[in-house]
């Protein structure tokens, strides 16, 4: 079983992935981060931001897996540039905490770069794909 995206998945169902994964990331990030901030050492006043913005990226992906928009590929181009600047952001925050963070904490912001910049390059494979189409 392979956890790669295909890139003839289906966009209105890239957006459901999304939507759960930003959705995911923000509950993490709140519910568990938050609570247990001493092992992984980002501070509080950081990590709430990061899950409203990733609470703010599900609520965008979600309405349109539901709303599914005509023009689609402009919102999915959206997201991808919106994720790819999580990814940037989340790199410098890294960057700037360094210190302070924990083996941890670097392993699970590593670990959700990677993951989120990997949907990325499937929302580009897609939108450049269904373009040429």
């Amino acid at each position: 079983m392979s956890l790669s995206l295909p890139l003839d998945c289906p966009p209105r169902r890239l957006f459901l992935i999304d939507g759960l994964g930003a959705l995911l990331t923000a509950s993490l990030l709140a519910f568990v981060l938050v609570p247990l901030e001493r092992y992984f050492g980002m501070p509080v006043r950081v990590l709430y931001p990061l899950a409203a913005v990733a609470g703010l990226f599900a609520l965008y992906s979600l309405l349109c897996y539901a709303r599914f928009p005509a023009n689609w590929r402009l919102y999915l181009r959206g997201i991808a540039v919106a994720n790819l600047s999580y990814c940037v952001l989340t790199a410098v925050l890294v960057v700037y905490f360094w210190q302070q963070l924990t083996v941890l904490g670097v392993l699970y912001f590593v670990g959700e770069m990677g993951v989120v910049s990997g949907l990325v390059a499937v929302e580009v494979g897609i939108y450049r794909r269904k373009l040429l189409k």
